[in-house]
């Protein structure tokens, strides 16, 4: 027999012994990691059915908590409730204000520190540091320096001809809870974004230049390009906490004044908390969720169809 006629049948894969048993489709870590799963799906599981019977019953907790059930009552208040509907408008107003202004100065500053050549690193940590304050401590420093009697704030914005209070006025008041949440967050699309500014290659842009091609047309084409999955990461990570912004209006104007800064979350926690509607509050959490889930699956989709899920 010829070398050329044994060689494929040297290099062919043994055949596989009847009885062998089947390999199994968990590995060895997703066994390890099984009992954690299904301890958290049960932590997660048991709440939200607990939520959604309370949806459709009336809570009463004289005597002990029981519920009474009514149907599609609170559901049909929550269609016909115009005050929610205010205050859904007013936050996704707030929601695209705070993501919008975020998103603009993160990468404007994020393309600054990127030529910056010296210093970069200290600068970037003091940058950094409104992030590592706790939202509450944030609204109480905004409270003060926006305080009318002796707010830092309050007093360089009288020498430029404001005089009323900045918390007291409809607007004002939404526009300061507006630039508290931008100071705290504009730091974290900074980074993000820089982290995605330092893996463009320098090849590419020295062919540009090259080329001719001027600094926007850079940006515009090579740059922002280049970095627009990790901004739409950054975004997704904003947009789910601004759906849910609740610490520093809470601290600052509690929804005040005249429901100016009043979003879902403080009606939320009002209907709860203050008025003990608790079957109408997981209605209007309910709804929230299901908010939240839908923004950050098209957020995924738009991942997934640039293909940078893998």
């Amino acid at each position: 027999m010829s070398l050329t006629a044994t060689t494929p049948a040297r290099n062919a894969a043994p055949p596989q012994r009847r009885g062998a048993p089947r390999r199994s489709r968990f590995g060895f870590h997703a066994r390890m990691m099984a009992p954690g799963i299904l301890l958290l799906a049960v932590l997660s599981l048991i709440p939200l059915f607990t939520v959604i019977a309370m949806s459709v019953s009336q809570v009463r907790l004289l005597g002990g908590v029981s519920f009474g059930f009514v149907g599609a009552e609170n559901w049909a208040r929550f269609l016909t409730d115009v005050d929610l509907a205010l205050q859904w408008v007013r936050t996704l107003v707030f929601f695209v204000l705070t993501v919008g202004l975020e998103m603009l100065l993160g990468v404007g500053l994020a393309l600054c520190l990127w030529k910056l050549l010296r210093g970069r690193n200290a600068v970037l940590g003091l940058l950094l540091l409104p992030m590592f304050v706790a939202p509450v401590i944030v609204g109480l420093l905004g409270r003060f320096l926006t305080d009318s009697t002796f707010g830092l704030y309050h007093w360089l914005l009288g020498l430029a001809g404001f005089e009323g209070d900045l918390l007291g006025g409809t607007y004002s008041a939404f526009a300061a809870v507006v630039l508290m949440d931008v100071w705290q967050w504009t730091p974290l699309i900074t980074l993000i974004a820089l982290a995605g500014l330092t893996s463009v290659p320098q090849s590419i842009r020295e062919a540009a230049a090259l080329d001719g091609a001027s600094g926007w047309q850079a940006l515009r084409s090579i740059i922002l390009p280049s970095i627009s999955g990790v901004l739409l990461v950054a975004l997704l990570i904003r947009a789910m906490d601004a759906i849910r912004y609740f610490d520093i209006i809470a601290v600052t104007t509690n929804g005040g004044p005249a429901d100016a800064t009043k979003v879902v979350p403080i009606r939320l926690y009002e209907t709860a908390f203050r008025f003990f509607d608790l079957g109408y509050a997981a209605v209007i959490g309910l709804v929230m969720l299901a908010v939240t889930v839908a923004i950050a699956r098209a957020f995924v989709g738009i991942l997934e169809s640039k293909g940078l899920t893998r």
